[in-house]
Parts: C-alpha cells; sequence; structure tokens
C-alpha cells in the first residue's frame, strides 16, 4: 500500500509493568521465547506492504535501536522511505518534560508533512495481534470515514481490558461516545488505540490541539471531536492481547503455549518477523524432560522444563526444575532449584537449591542481572 505510512507511538503507561520496563520500553519486552512486543504491529505494517514507518519514541530507547537496527528483517532497510526512529525533543529550559505525544508528533511535522503518503495509520506497539491492515484501509476509504478507529468485541472476556477505552456504537458503525471498560457489562467494544486517516487531518489535529490547547494526547483530541468529525469503528476478529501489566504479560505468554493461539498470533494473516541471531539450537541433554514449552535457540536444558517460555541462551542445569514460567535471555539456573510461575529477567543467576514461586495471578518477578 504505496499510499498509507505507518506511525507506531510509544507513548505508552507502563506504570503497572515497570518491573520489566526498568530498562526497556513495553516495545521491547521479550515475548515468546525470541520475539520483542514491536514485531508484531512492525509485521502488520509491513504484510500490509507499508514500507514507510515511524516509531515515536519517549526516551528509553538503547534497547529498541538494539533490536531494530535498519529495520533488515522487516524489509525496511531501504533507500527511499524505509523505519525512522523519532525522539522526543528535550529543551533544557522546558521545566514540563512530558507534554503528550500531540508534542512529539508536533515536534517532527516536517517527516509526517513531507512524506509521500495520503494517508496513516497510528498505532501502539502493546495491544499485539495478527491483523490485515489492507482490509481495514479498504473499510476506511470505502465508508467514507474521516476517522476509522480498530476494535475488538469482547464478550464475557474483559478482565484483561479493564480500564481500556470502549467505543459506543450505532446501527451504521459510527463511535458516537467513547467509555471505559469498567468490567460490568457483558461484552465492550475495546479500542485497539489504532487509527486510519488521511494525513492532512491528523496535521490539522496536532495543529489545532496544541493551538487551542484542549488536548495533549492524540486519543484524547480525536475523542473531544467525534461531533464533527465522522469516525467509525472498524471491528477486528481474531486473538488479541494487551501487554499493559505484568499480570496480562504472563497470560499473554501462557496463551502463546496453546498451539492454536501461536498458529494464529505468529501465521494466520502474515508472518512476524523478528531480529535474527547466529546462535545454535537448543542443546537437550540425556537427563532433560521439556513438555509443552517453548524453547529459543542458544539454549542448555539438562533439567526438566514444564508450560514454560524460555529465551535464548538459557542455561537449566541438572536438577533444575521450571514449571509455568517466562526466562528471559542469558539467565542461569543451577543444580537442583525449583522455579514456579515466575518472570526472570535477562541475565538473572539462580544459584544451587532455591526455590523460588509466584502464583498464577500474581507471579513472582525477579528484575534483570539479578543473583539470587
Amino acid at each position: 500500500m504505496k499510499d498509507l505510512m505507518g506511525i507506531i507511538n510509544l507513548s505508552e503507561n507502563e506504570e503497572e509493568i515497570k518491573e520489566i520496563t526498568y530498562n526497556r520500553p513495553t516495545a521491547t519486552v521479550p515475548i515468546g521465547g525470541r520475539y520483542r512486543v514491536i514485531d508484531f504491529i512492525l509485521s502488520n505494517m509491513v504484510n500490509a506492504g507499508i514500507h514507510n514507518i515511524s516509531i515515536f519514541t519517549q526516551g528509553k530507547s538503547r534497547s529498541l535501536m538494539d533490536h531494530i537496527g535498519t529495520g533488515k528483517p522487516w524489509d525496511l532497510d531501504r533507500k527511499n522511505d524505509g523505519l525512522f526512529v523519532l525522539n522526543p525533543v528535550v529543551n533544557v529550559n522546558d521545566v514540563i518534560t512530558h507534554k503528550g505525544d500531540l508534542e512529539n508528533f508536533k515536534n517532527h511535522l516536517d517527516y509526517i508533512k513531507y512524506s509521500n503518503q495520503e494517508y496513516v495509520l497510528l498505532s501502539r506497539s502493546y495491544m499485539i495481534c495478527n491483523i490485515d491492515f489492507k482490509e481495514a484501509l479498504q473499510y476506511h476509504k470505502e465508508s467514507g470515514s474521516d476517522i476509522t478507529i480498530v476494535y475488538k468485541k469482547m464478550i464475557n472476556n474483559n478482565k484483561r481490558f479493564l480500564g481500556r477505552n470502549s467505543l459506543n456504537i450505532d446501527e451504521n458503525g459510527r463511535v458516537i461516545s467513547i467509555g471505559r471498560n469498567a468490567g460490568n457489562r457483558r461484552y465492550y467494544n475495546i479500542s485497539m488505540e489504532m487509527y486510519l486517516m488521511k494525513k492532512e487531518l491528523f496535521l490539522d489535529i496536532i495543529q489545532d490541539s496544541l493551538t487551542l490547547g484542549d488536548s495533549q494526547y492524540l486519543k484524547q483530541a480525536i475523542f473531544q471531536r467525534l461531533d464533527t468529525l465522522n469516525v467509525n469503528g472498524y471491528p477486528y476478529e481474531g486473538y488479541l492481547a494487551c501487554i499493559n501489566s505484568i499480570q496480562n504479560y504472563y497470560e499473554t505468554s501462557m496463551d502463546i503455549l496453546d498451539i492454536d493461539v501461536s498458529r494464529e498470533l505468529f501465521h494466520k494473516r502474515g508472518s512476524i518477523y523478528t531480529k535474527t541471531k547466529d546462535e545454535p539450537p537448543a542443546k537437550y541433554t540425556d537427563d532433560s524432560k521439556v513438555s509443552n514449552s517453548v524453547v529459543a535457540n542458544g539454549c542448555i536444558i539438562e533439567g526438566i522444563v514444564e508450560n514454560c517460555i524460555i529465551g535464548r541462551g538459557v542455561k537449566i542445569k541438572k536438577g533444575a526444575v521450571v514449571k509455568d514460567s517466562i526466562i528471559m535471555q542469558k539467565s542461569i539456573i543451577e543444580d537442583g532449584s525449583y522455579i514456579k510461575n515466575a518472570i526472570l529477567d535477562k541475565y538473572v543467576h539462580i544459584t544451587e537449591n532455591n526455590m523460588l514461586a509466584g502464583d498464577r495471578k500474581n507471579p513472582l518477578v525477579i528484575k534483570k542481572g539479578i543473583k539470587i
């Protein structure tokens, strides 16, 4: 789709997931063994034929730059268009350090203004799914909408999306108001915070909002213009997860162990791509026993692993038992240790004969680089 540019907005609330986002944005939290959260939205955009993609950060971009590099894994290392990382402009004389994403967009207005595409797709990174944006853009054009918001109708399954914006839609598909998922109704139309509109309208919203001073965030600006703009909803049908809390991150990781969820999320409407690393395959010794788990390359497994996501280069020594847990890259679990319902960040070292256990609804989190 040569007429559509993609913008990934990393202005995300990380308060409920801060245990694993001290050193990285939510976008680069490892997931599924060898992927990062941002891989899903990046791949969805690329699979739809979008070749001009920018990532608007809120700082903490070192791990992001390390992961995406030149954009080669997503075929975005191009002479024309390609992948752009745009950081906030910091004014040392300005005591207000956080002014919302509209200020960040304004500071990079020329990039948006002089891009060749007529339409723009804006999305966060933390809603992970496998979506066909070509169909969404076609719907947007045919509906005659000023703005199209992608949503998913969640029936009797709202707990993971508590507090998320919910669209109230009339019989013609028009968004008439926007509230929040309070968890007390049978269903909610959960906003996936994915917006389609013409680039010129996007530029007008940025300029008008900052001139009037009525909004600091894009979604706030859109919500305030429901009476004057034709805003429609586009229904997405498929698996959706929201990586905005430790609990949601843990449950989504456990979902990935379901083969049907995994096939849909990683392959159904196009493959999910990630940064490749030249590492050997995982090594399993005769003493190892692994069941219902994802084990990334470079691992050495000598112990027992059940219902786990094991990241790259992890070592689980003989006699160690790991169940219902997420073990990130380069962590080591020594002989005789027992881990259950836990999230171990990168480079964690569990010494011999330790027992660490959390609860499925409150998993234990061990921060990056900790030795116990």
